[in-house]
């Protein structure tokens, strides 16, 4: 008899799958509700916008001024390389940034990544003050 019973009880694990199963057949119900809903709302926003013509006009005028506004400043800066002063300038800056952003990473490095060490800095910071203002 007891081995009947053994046999009718579900396992643990038995238990724990089926919910689990029950579960996500529910979270994928859900899911795909949601995402027809706002899939819907989407659709109806951008069929509102092209409702009328000058919708589409500005569209393209948009468009047009953006690829007109990249092909210009494209020239602008073939030209400013052209000129030969203004590259060894270019190079100059370019090398200023690299150093101040590798001073600052650091910086950042040495007093602000760990705990510790921003514990530290913050109290050279006040104690520097306090000499400053004579405490």
């Amino acid at each position: 008899m007891r081995q009947h019973e053994e046999h009718l009880r579900p396992s643990p694990t038995a238990a724990v799958s089926q919910t689990f199963r029950i579960r996500s057949r529910s979270v994928v119900v859900k899911v795909a509700q949601d995402s027809s809903e706002s899939s819907g709302s989407i659709v109806t926003y951008v069929k509102s916008f092209f409702s009328t013509a000058e919708d589409i006009f500005a569209l393209a005028g948009i468009g047009f001024a953006t690829v007109a506004a990249l092909w210009a400043s494209v020239n602008l800066i073939e030209i400013i390389d052209k000129l030969p002063v203004l590259p060894l300038i270019f190079e100059l800056i370019g090398i200023a940034v690299a150093w101040l952003l590798s001073t600052f990473q650091l910086f950042i490095y040495n007093n602000l990544l760990f705990k510790s060490k921003r514990q530290e800095f913050l109290g050279n910071i006040k104690s520097t003050i306090s000499q400053i203002l004579g405490q």
